[in-house]
């Protein structure tokens, strides 16, 4: 009958639909997490506005979409985890504090390095002119697709597969360049494709400190080019590997 075909494909909707998360849809929760580090003085408000827009609990598992906008870092499988909006909003105010994209308003042309499950992509496409993002692990890459669908936004992400550490020259130069993982060093094909007057934040391991975030200025001089490095707090992102998986 064709009322019964009609009724059980009603059933299969539902049933492969992502649930929503009890009382997130409304957006309450979500103002209130932006509210709280808000209440800190620290962060730039563009980025809290941008966070105050992207629903955070439509990029972890449905298990954990109640914790979702605590501020805490939350499993997304393949051993990665999604970082604490604090985290985010922290380095994402240093990327929008370089000389470039004070100038511009935006993070212009931005390289993301470690997609993730998408979230914090999601945050930065309400920032740039545009978004080339790469991701080393296949089954995360096809997560971030999937979970960046459901998000509505301005400019959709150029999502890559692929190597972090080589960056992506065919998309480059690179006003602004993050990165979600930390190495020994700042690969050298990051500092290539950042533009003039760019600005890269990455974690990377310092003297004596461990793991810090680092701050990397792209300044030319007199037509000559160099990089100014300022390090910042400590911080623990998992390690940056090359190749994919």
């Amino acid at each position: 009958m064709p009322q019964r075909h009609l009724h059980q494909a009603t059933r299969d909707a539902a049933r492969l639909a992502r649930p929503s998360g009890t009382g997130l849809d409304g957006g309450a929760v979500r103002q209130r997490m932006v509210a709280r580090l808000r209440a800190e003085g620290k962060f730039d408000e563009r980025v809290l506005a941008a966070m105050a827009t992207v629903p955070r609990h439509e990029f972890v598992d449905s298990a954990l979409a109640a914790q979702a906008y605590e501020d805490t870092a939350l499993p997304i499988g393949h051993g990665q985890t999604i970082s604490k909006p604090s985290v985010v909003a922290h380095m994402l105010g240093l990327l929008m504090g370089g000389e470039g994209a004070r100038q511009r308003g935006s993070l212009g042309r931005v390289l993301e390095i470690g997609t993730g499950c998408g979230y914090q992509a999601a945050v930065i496409a309400l920032l740039a002119r545009q978004l080339t993002s790469i991701e080393r692990l296949q089954g995360l890459h096809e997560k971030a697709q999937l979970n960046l669908q459901r998000v509505p936004l301005p400019r959709a992400p150029r999502l890559i597969w692929g190597d972090g550490r080589a960056g992506h020259s065919a998309s480059g130069p690179f006003d602004s360049i993050i990165a979600a993982a930390g190495g020994e060093d700042i690969p050298r094909a990051w500092m290539d494709q950042l533009a003039p007057g760019g600005r890269l934040v990455a974690p990377t391991a310092a003297t004596g400190r461990g793991q810090v975030l680092v701050v990397l200025d792209h300044v030319v001089d007199k037509g000559v080019s160099h990089w100014v490095r300022s390090e910042h707090e400590a911080v623990l992102f998992v390690p940056l590997k090359s190749g994919v998986v």
